[in-house]
């Protein structure tokens, strides 16, 4: 089949849907890749990368839609104009941000799209190297691990010096899932005191497992899937006093909670960020869905309290080469998922796989 990469024109987006390795496995099975001229450049992979990867390079989008590809792959959700400017009748795949794409389905149903959301990758053993929100929370959670530290007044590791000692600054992490352990590690590395809150009980045994100390929760709130669910008002309350007692000891907090489909929950008070320390670091990793912390600005740090409160935005593509590498692993795998023996693309909406990552199916809206 022909796969078509666009290149990302969301502003401070700088990862690419397929790199050139990628695009080489693929075009040795037996598949045509058309890349837009500059897709990858923001990611370290210039055109001459492609070419030399064996795939056809266009000028632009319209260019790519000429060619007529049977499946298009980027990053981000399109925009309305992008949505309409894809090929009739192709496939898409995409992060498409579900619940929220309301916008662009006009756009999708006019073209007859069949549209595959990237976050809705089921969690079952045979779709993990397609897990898209692992791969790129790992990343998340690395970097914002390396922005608290930046940010931070102190220095994370303990130090003995001629001029005495120094303490090691504590991190608290709050959530425990890929992003929260990768932030984890990150931090232990760094040489911080670090401790974990996560209201999945389950999640204690990983936290200890890298060397941390796991802060129980009053009341735990397993859900499906890997993820936690949403608390009641009153596990909400007695979570909070768990959280207020051991937050107001800590340096450097980093929060990753998020529930699918759901803005993310509330875990830091403004109450709680007056007891911190002034000059004390949070990084609010789920501030593009509204924010684990009351009075996040996604994209901005703002003062409060003394406190540097940094609302984390894509952080992925702030380490574009291997968070596209990551990217492009799970996409070329769904696509060796959904390639038929003849080599066409072949989408099957009773798929264990491809039926949950459906928005629309040539054009019409799936209900769920």
């Amino acid at each position: 089949m022909k796969i078509g990469v666009l290149r990302e024109r969301v502003s401070g987006e700088r990862r690419v849907a397929l790199v050139p390795d990628a695009a080489a496995k693929l075009i040795a099975a037996g598949h045509q890749i058309i890349v837009e001229r500059g897709a990858g450049a923001a990611a370290g992979f210039p055109d001459a990368t492609y070419e030399k990867a064996g795939a056809t390079l266009v000028a632009d989008a319209a260019a790519l839609s000429a060619a007529a590809p049977q499946l298009v792959v980027k990053v981000r959700k399109p925009s309305a104009d992008e949505a309409a400017a894809l090929p009739k009748g192709c496939a898409l795949i995409s992060l498409l941000t579900p619940g929220a794409n309301e916008e662009i389905l006009p756009a999708l149903a006019s073209a007859k799209i069949t549209a595959l959301a990237m976050e809705l990758v089921p969690r079952i053993t045979r779709a993990q190297s397609m897990d898209v929100l692992s791969s790129q929370s790992g990343v998340a959670g690395y970097k914002a691990a390396l922005i608290g530290a930046a940010a931070l007044d102190k220095f994370l590791p303990m130090l003995t010096t001629a001029a005495g000692s120094i303490a090691p600054a504590k991190t608290f992490v709050m959530g425990a899932g890929v992003a929260g352990l990768q932030a984890i590690a990150t931090a232990r590395r760094l040489g911080a005191v670090v401790s974990a809150f996560d209201v999945r009980g389950a999640a204690g045994e990983q936290v200890r497992s890298l060397g941390a100390q796991f802060v129980e929760p009053a009341a735990k709130a397993e859900g499906t899937g890997g993820y936690a669910r949403a608390q009641t008002d009153d596990e909400t309350a007695q979570n909070a006093t768990i959280i207020a007692a051991h937050i107001s000891s800590q340096d450097l907090v980093i929060t990753t909670a998020l529930i699918p489909g759901r803005k993310a929950p509330i875990l830091v008070t403004d109450a709680m960020l007056a007891t911190m320390r002034p000059g004390s670091v949070v990084v609010d990793i789920a501030a593009e869905s509204g924010g684990n912390v009351e009075g996040v600005v996604s994209g901005e740090t703002v003062l409060k309290h003394g406190v540097h409160l940094i609302g984390a935005a894509n952080l992925p593509a702030s380490v574009p080469l291997h968070a596209s590498q990551m990217f492009a692993t799970n996409v070329r795998t769904l696509i060796t998922h959904l390639t038929a023996e003849d080599k066409s693309l072949k989408i099957d909406a009773a798929d264990e796989i491809a039926g949950p990552m459906l928005i629309t199916n040539a054009g019409e809206p799936v209900k769920r």
